[in-house]
C-alpha cells in the first residue's frame, strides 16, 4: 500500500512539474528546456536555459543561467557537495560571447537520519548563473549552449546529463527581459558577497600556531562592521574545499563571534591552508545576508615522529585525487574506519598477534625445529629446560627490540618503514637465505654445532646450547616479519605512529607472544612430559626439517626475483652454492687438527666472503617494473589516478596491498581472491581490482598503509563511488563472504549507466 501511494505521489508530482514548466516557459524554445533523472518513468529534475535580456548590444554584458526545478525531496549539489555527492557542472559553449565564473546561491545542508553523512546543495528551485559579455564584433544572434551534468538524489541518486540551447538576437541596444530579470535578481541576492564589499571585517585567531597533520585544531573567528552581525540559524556556515583541512565547523558563541573547530588532513597541501566558505547572517524572520569568508589558517607541519605523512612533497592521496569525482547518494554511509586504540589494547593485540604468528607458514620451519630440539632437551637435560626456553624467548625479545631500534633509527632519518620492510632489501633476503641453507646442512650432518657425546663436546654443548636456543629465537623473528597475523597489523601500525617508548613496548609484547608456546611447556606442570619419547625417528625428523628449511629458501629465491629480477635470482643461487661449499669445508675442518684445520677454516671464509662480494651486487634498475602481482586475472597496477578514474566511472574499487614476500597475502590471494565466487562478484558489480605491490620500497604505499593505521601488508581497501574518502578496511585474513559482502555494499549506490534507480548501501543489511 505504501508503495502504491508513493507511486501516485510521484505521478502527481511529475504532472505538476510538467504543468509548471509549460506555463513558466511558454516563451522559451523547446531546446532551452529539458528534463532528466527518470525515476519509475517520471523525471525528477527540469532545467531551463534563461537569459536576462531579449536583445543584446555588441560589447554589452548580460546574464545567462540554468534554472533547476526538482521534485519534492530531491536535490542537486553545491560546488562542495560535502561528505558525498557530485558538484553540479555547467559547461558553456557560446560563440560570439564569453561567460564568466558560475555564481552559487547560499546552499542548504542535508544530513542522513543517523547524521553520518552531511552534504550541501539545493532543493526545490535554484538558478545557477554567470555574467556574460557579447563580442564587439557580434552580429545576427548569439548562440548559447549549456551542457549540464548533475547528480539528482533523494535516498538514491540518479545522474542527469542535459543539453540546453537557445539564441539571443544582437541589436543596437540591450533590452532586459522583464520576466527573467527578476529571477536573476532574486538569485543574485542569495549569492554570498566578499566581506570587503559588505563593509564587514573578519579576523581568525587559532589556538595553536601550526596545523599538525592528522590533528584537530580550534580557534575563533570574529566578524565586525557592516550592517551588523545579527543572530544566525542552524547550518549558517558552509565550508568550501579547503586543501589541507579535512573538516571544519563554526559555532556562534556571541553576536559576531564564532568558535572554530577543524581537523588537518594527513597529507600536506601544496599551498598554505586557508579557511574558505560562505557565512549567512540573520534569520528567516529578519532576512538573510550571505558573506564569503577567506582567511589564512596557519603553517602546515608534519605529525609527531611516526609514519604520519610529512610536509615534504608526496604523491596525492586517494582523497585528494577524488575531490571532484564522488558521484554518490547522500544517504549511503560507508563502512566505518577502524577506531583508534589505546596503549593497553595495542599491547594485547601485539601479544595475541605474536602468538598467532606461530601458526603462520613462514614461522613453521623454526617452530618444528624448536619442537624437535625441545623434545630431545626434555629427555636429556631436564634441569636446563627452563633455561633453554628462557634463552629462546630472550633471543626473540632481543631481536624484536633490535628491529624496533632499527625502525626508530630509520624513522629518525625521515623515512617511513613498515612491518617486514627489511624484506624489501635484496641483501637482507640473501643473508636470510644463507642462514637457512646453513641450518639445513647442519641438520643433514654436513657440519656440527657442538653436538658430540664426548666430555669436551658436553662442555661445548653446555656453553653454546643456550646460545643455540637464543639463535633459534632470532631466526623465528627473522622469518616472522613477512607474516602479518590477525591483530598484528593493527598493533604494529599503532606503534609505528607513536613515540619510541610505545614502539619498544609493543615489540616486546609481540616477542612474548611469539615465544608463548615454548614458555607454556615450561610453565605448565606435566605438559612437557606429554611430548613423544626420543628414538630413531628423531634423526629422520631432523633431516625432514632440513628439507623444510630448504623449502623456505625456495620461497626467498622467488622473493628475490620480485626484488632484483631473474639476474638477481641467479646471483643468489650462485651465492647459496658457495654457502653450501663453505659449510662443507667447515664440516671437514671439524675432522682435522692443527694447521690443516685452520687452513680449511681460511678456505671456508675466503669462499663465503669472495662469493658474497662477487655475487651479491643487485642493481635496482634491473628489477622488474611495478606489476599487478596477483593471480586474479582482472588485477591492474595500483595508482591514485587509476583509482580516481574508476570511481569517476561509477565503479567500486578493491585495492590489494600485498608483497611477494608476504605469505599471508599469497594465502589470501590463492584461497579467496582467486575463487570463482569472488571473481563472479567482481564481474557482476563491475569492480575495478587494483594491486599495490610493496615487494620493493614504495613511499606511496607506505604512506597509504599509515593512513589506515597499518605498518605492513596485507591490507585490503574497498571504496565505493558513494564515499571514496571512507574506504572499508577488511581484516588481514579474508573470507569469500567478507569480500563478496563488502563489494555488494560498495556497489549498492553506484548509479547505473542507464540512469535507473538503484538500492543504496544504507538499505542493505550490515553483516
Amino acid at each position: 500500500m505504501k508503495h502504491s501511494v508513493s507511486k501516485r505521489f510521484a505521478l502527481v508530482g511529475g504532472i505538476g512539474l510538467w504543468l509548471t514548466a509549460a506555463v513558466a516557459h511558454a516563451a522559451l524554445p523547446p531546446s532551452a528546456v529539458a528534463t532528466g533523472a527518470p525515476d519509475e518513468g517520471d523525471p525528477r529534475i527540469e532545467a531551463a536555459l534563461l537569459v536576462d535580456s531579449t536583445q543584446v548590444k555588441p560589447g554589452d554584458t548580460f546574464r545567462v543561467g540554468v534554472r533547476f526545478r526538482l521534485d519534492p525531496g530531491w536535490h542537486v549539489y553545491w560546488k562542495n557537495p560535502g561528505d558525498s555527492g557530485l558538484e553540479t557542472d555547467i559547461a558553456w559553449d557560446t560563440p560570439g560571447s564569453t561567460v564568466g565564473a558560475l555564481q552559487w546561491p547560499f546552499p542548504s545542508t542535508f544530513r542522513t537520519p543517523d547524521g553520518f553523512i552531511t552534504t550541501h546543495g539545493y532543493e526545490g528551485e535554484v538558478l545557477l548563473f554567470a555574467q556574460a559579455r557579447a563580442s564587439e564584433q557580434a552580429t545576427g544572434s548569439l548562440n548559447l549552449s549549456a551542457a549540464v551534468n548533475a547528480l539528482v538524489c533523494e535516498v538514491h541518486c540518479i545522474p542527469a546529463d542535459l543539453m540546453l540551447t537557445r539564441s539571443i538576437p544582437v541589436g543596437p541596444a540591450t533590452v532586459a527581459d522583464t520576466e527573467a530579470a527578476p529571477t536573476f535578481d532574486a538569485a543574485k541576492a542569495q549569492v554570498p558577497r566578499p566581506t570587503k564589499d559588505t563593509g564587514h571585517s573578519a579576523v581568525l585567531a587559532l589556538d595553536a600556531k601550526e596545523l599538525t597533520a592528522g590533528k584537530e585544531f580550534t580557534g575563533t573567528v570574529t566578524l565586525t562592521g557592516g550592517a551588523g552581525v545579527a543572530a544566525t540559524e542552524k547550518d549558517f556556515f558552509v565550508p568550501e574545499r579547503n586543501p589541507g583541512v579535512d573538516k571544519v565547523t563554526l559555532t556562534q558563541t556571541a553576536p559576531g563571534r564564532y568558535a572554530l573547530k577543524g581537523k588537518a588532513e594527513p597529507d600536506a597541501p601544496e599551498v598554505e591552508p586557508r579557511l574558505k566558505g560562505v557565512l549567512r547572517l540573520g534569520t528567516k524572520a529578519t532576512g538573510y545576508q550571505a558573506l564569503e569568508v577567506d582567511l589564512a589558517l596557519a603553517p602546515f607541519v608534519a605529525a609527531a615522529p611516526g609514519l604520519a605523512p610529512t610536509a615534504v612533497a608526496k604523491a596525492p592521496s586517494i582523497k585528494d585525487s577524488l575531490a571532484a569525482v564522488k558521484p554518490v547518494t547522500s544517504a549511503a554511509p560507508a563502512a566505518p574506519q577502524e577506531a583508534s586504540m589505546g596503549l593497553g589494547m595495542a599491547l594485547l593485540f601485539a601479544f595475541l598477534g605474536g602468538a598467532l604468528l606461530n601458526l603462520m607458514p613462514c614461522v613453521f620451519p623454526v617452530l618444528a625445529l624448536k619442537a624437535y630440539g625441545f623434545t630431545r632437551m626434555v629427555r636429556q637435560e631436564q634441569g636446563r629446560v627452563g633455561a633453554h626456553a628462557a634463552a629462546y624467548a630472550g633471543g626473540i625479545i632481543a631481536s624484536m627490540l633490535a628491529l624496533a631500534g632499527a625502525v626508530l633509527a630509520v624513522r629518525a632519518g625521515g623515512a617511513g618503514v613498515g612491518w617486514g620492510f627489511q624484506f624489501q632489501e635484496p641483501l637482507f633476503v640473501a643473508a636470510v637465505s644463507a642462514v637457512l641453507v646453513a641450518f639445513a646442512l647442519n641438520l643433514f650432518g654436513v657440519f656440527n654445532v657442538g653436538l658430540d657425546g664426548t666430555a669436551l663436546a658436553g662442555k661445548v654443548d653446555r656453553s653454546h646450547g643456550l646460545m643455540h636456543s637464543a639463535g633459534e629465537g632470532v631466526l623465528a623473528v627473522v622469518l616472522a616479519t613477512p607474516c602479518s597475523a590477525p591483530l598484528l597489523g593493527t598493533a604494529v601500525g599503532f606503534a609505528f605512529a607513536a613515540g619510541p617508548l610505545t614502539v619498544l613496548a609493543v615489540f616486546t609484547a609481540l616477542g612474548l607472544g611469539l615465544a608463548l608456546p615454548f614458555c607454556l611447556l615450561v610453565l605448565v606442570p606435566g605438559l612437557a612430559q606429554k611430548l613423544p619419547k626420543p628414538g630413531a625417528w628423531m634423526e629422520r625428523f631432523k633431516q625432514v626439517l632440513g628439507f623444510a628449511l630448504l623449502g623456505t629458501t625456495v620461497w626467498l629465491v622467488w622473493v628475490m626475483g620480485g626484488l632484483a629480477g631473474v639476474d638477481g635470482m641467479a646471483r643468489l643461487l650462485a651465492f647459496l652454492v658457495a654457502v653450501g661449499l663453505g659449510t662443507w669445508v667447515y664440516g671437514q675442518s671439524q675432522l682435522q687438527e692443527g694447521g690443516k684445520r685452520w687452513a680449511s677454516l681460511g678456505i671456508a671464509a675466503v669462499v663465503l666472503v669472495g662469493s658474497g662480494v662477487a655475487a651479491l651486487r643487485f642493481d635496482e634498475a634491473a628489477a622488474p617494473a611495478a606489476k599487478a602481482s596477483s593471480t586474479v586475472a582482472m588485477a591492474q597496477p595500483w595508482s591514485d589516478e587509476a583509482v580516481a578514474s574508476a570511481l569517476a566511472a561509477g565503479q567500486p574499487v578493491f585495492i590489494d596491498f600485498t608483497a611477494d614476500w608476504c605469505l599471508t597475502c599469497k594465502f589470501n590471494e590463492r584461497t579467496v581472491l582467486s575463487r570463482e565466487e569472488v571473481r563472479a562478484a567482481f564481474t557482476e558489480h563491475q569492480v575495478a581490482f587494483f594491486v599495490a605491490d610493496w615487494t620493493r620500497r614504495d613511499a606511496r604505499i607506505t604512506a597509504r598503509l599509515a593512513d589506515h593505521g597499518r605498518a605492513g601488508v596485507p591490507m585490503y581497501l574497498v571504496l565505493s563511488p558513494s564515499a571514496p574518502d571512507k574506504p572499508e578496511v577488511l581484516p588481514e585474513l579474508l573470507t569469500v563472504d567478507s569480500v563478496v559482502d563488502s563489494v555488494k555494499r560498495a556497489s549498492a549506490c553506484s548509479p547505473r549507466p542507464d540512469g535507473s534507480k538503484v538500492l543504496c548501501a544504507a538499505q542493505l543489511p550490515r553483516p
